[in-house]
């Protein structure tokens, strides 16, 4: 079972679809991602539902992140990336990833991001 995702003019995922394997292909198909392309008239790339931060648990990852729907592809990484979370966040060309400017704190509390502040603010009840 293979995941494949579609895309529009401007390489924004628009849906994902499960297909079958590239190795199993008829005689008459070259690639299952033109197959899918033509038959809903977008460019369609095969996609790694195992695949994030460019990691892959049995080895080489594939097109960065596993696409969704919002996802942008790009071609130069080759790779899925999600939407921007904050304005203020990087690409991390190497996980594919969007970094906030400052480090998620590690002492095991749950933080959320507070664009204004350009901080972390700690999650309390109430």
């Amino acid at each position: 079972m293979a995941h494949y995702a579609f895309l529009d003019d401007d390489g924004i995922v628009t849906g994902v679809i499960v297909g079958r394997d590239e190795d199993d292909l008829p005689d008459w198909i070259t690639s299952w991602e033109a197959y899918y392309g033509n038959r809903h008239g977008q460019t369609c790339l095969r996609t790694s539902y195992n695949t994030h931060g460019n990691e892959h648990p049995d080895g080489a990852p594939f097109r960065g992140n596993y696409a969704g729907i919002g996802y942008r592809y790009d071609a130069d990484l080759d790779a899925f990336i999600p939407p921007q979370p904050y304005p203020s966040w990087v690409l991390n060309e190497t996980t594919c990833l969007w970094d906030a400017p400052v480090a998620y704190p590690d002492d095991g509390l749950l933080y959320n991001w507070d664009e204004a502040s350009q901080s972390w603010q700690e999650v309390t009840d109430g």
